[in-house]
């Protein structure tokens, strides 16, 4: 794969576990990743049931392509700016099970891209994760802004629009600890569909 893809480097700043069904996941320090998700996590499994507006009829199972979730620092901070809020935003509230930094801009990372842990637990990005409304609406009866008022219902969804994050599975299991060195191998799909029609 290095052939069509470049490296980048990055730190793990916390990892989170969700075991509620609050969008809140707490900082763990240390955690076991599996084929099927992160041990402990509730999005852990190998299948899924659909969220709305996906493209399959009521009730269909499919591929978790969901088994973990990441955002990074400096997004967040570009959010919490907007949203001119009194303290940065966390991985912790949003429900995100990593946090980096080093990654500018980690929304935009392609699909196929990966990230590797000095355990050789490697993970796949599947998609960007979009901002929700129940996550917008939340926030907004949690947080304060700068001029001690509530932001909007749909505050931090216009604010995180292309800056949510992604998410992804799991390609090796293994561990991830927190203050992890992690390879970030960028899939360039374009280079590749050379290739493959050369």
């Amino acid at each position: 794969m290095s052939e069509y893809s470049k490296t980048l480097n990055a730190k793990l700043v916390s990892v989170h576990v969700g075991t509620t069904i609050a969008f809140v996941k707490e900082s763990v320090g240390t955690a076991q990743v599996e084929l099927d998700g992160f041990v402990g996590d509730k999005h852990r499994s190998y299948m899924r049931g659909i969220y709305g507006g996906e493209p399959y009829p009521p009730g269909t199972i499919r591929r978790n392509n969901r088994q973990w979730s990441a955002v990074s620092i400096e997004e967040l901070a570009i959010i919490s700016k907007t949203m001119d809020l009194t303290e940065d935003l966390s991985a912790r509230i949003l429900g995100a099970n990593l946090c980096f930094s080093g990654i500018t801009d980690l929304s935009q990372l392609s699909k196929g891209s990966k990230l590797t842990f000095p355990s050789g637990a490697t993970l796949i990005v599947e998609e960007y994760n979009p901002p929700c409304h129940d996550l917008s609406e939340e926030l907004s009866n949690t947080l304060k802004t700068n001029s001690g008022d509530s932001p909007g219902k749909l505050a931090f969804l216009k604010a995180a629009k292309k800056l949510r994050g992604l998410v992804g599975i799991v390609d090796v299991a293994g561990q991830i600890n927190e203050g992890d060195d992690v390879k970030v191998q960028v899939f360039d799909s374009e280079r590749m569909l050379q290739f493959l029609s050369s």
